[in-house]
């Protein structure tokens, strides 16, 4: 009780025992965190210390990260304080561990129940800068097109669009969305055209089941060009003159010669594949 000076003026490793080789490093004085009535434990105050927590919350010395820690190289200073250790400011610069090692639903946040469906990692469409609006792949979704672009998460067909109980993909590509491209396979399509028409030119209902406008002529080009046959420039005799009906050459492509006379025994002029949807200029 009687000693005036600081408790190192003696406790200095040489008159009597200083610091272990172990204390922290620190500016404190002794008389800080120590008393001369109970040595040990000591109260601690962090304002002293100058060396980076980690120096001792390693584990030994004192509580270090816990196993269910996030993995980062932030130091613990980066987010915790010594007047509130919890909870902490986050930064995110010093994460080493993909996004979902902490937003799993559990140790922070994870995909809500509406997320789409897909196997992209966070990362491949956030930032930790801006969460929202994300950056989108296609690349990792793996439902359904119709999953997403419903009109509610994301775009859906447009009014007017083709009335089809098949998916998106079907038709358009995430790289391309237009135009659409769609492969038939029913033996009735008439392939070949030069120029394929739009969906609702055959689907004149505009379902997916498609009615031939002529059924009696299908499958050949009248079944659906019945109408725009014109009797005029299909001369089948010359003399005295007599017209093609439109049953007669219902494949536009054929032959629809000129005769002579009405015996059509006389060829006055072939004619041949006049008309070659491939070709154009029909």
């Amino acid at each position: 009780m009687g000693v005036t000076a600081a408790c190192s003026t003696c406790h200095n490793g040489t008159t009597a025992t200083g610091k272990s080789p172990t204390h922290l490093t620190t500016l404190n004085s002794c008389e800080d965190c120590h008393t001369t009535a109970a040595w040990s434990p000591a109260r601690f105050d962090h304002r002293g210390v100058t060396a980076g927590c980690s120096m001792c919350h390693n584990g030994t010395t004192a509580m270090g990260k816990s196993p269910t820690h996030l993995t980062g190289s932030n130091t613990c200073e980066d987010c915790h304080t010594t007047a509130a250790w919890s909870p902490a400011r986050f930064d995110h610069m010093g994460v080493t561990a993909g996004c979902s090692m902490c937003h799993n639903g559990t140790t922070a946040t994870g995909k809500s129940p509406t997320h789409l469906t897909t196997s992209n990692t966070c990362e491949d469409c956030h930032t930790t800068a801006a969460w929202s609006p994300a950056r989108f792949d296609h690349t990792g979704v793996t439902a359904s097109c119709a999953t997403c672009h419903n009109g509610s998460t994301a775009t859906g067909t447009p009014n007017g669009h083709f009335i089809s109980s098949i998916d998106c993909g079907e038709c358009h590509h995430t790289s391309v969305w237009t135009p659409a491209t769609f492969q038939h396979s029913s033996p009735d399509y008439p392939s070949g055209h030069r120029q394929v028409a739009g969906c609702t030119a055959c689907h004149v209902a505009n379902t997916e089941a498609s009615a031939w406008i002529t059924p009696a002529f299908k499958p050949d080009c009248a079944g659906c060009h019945a109408a725009d046959f014109k009797p005029g420039p299909h001369k089948k005799v010359d003399a005295p003159q007599r017209l093609y009906t439109v049953g007669e050459l219902r494949d536009c492509t054929g032959a629809c010669h000129v005769y002579t006379d009405a015996t059509l025994t006389q060829i006055k002029q072939r004619r041949s594949g006049e008309h070659d949807a491939a070709r154009g200029g029909f």
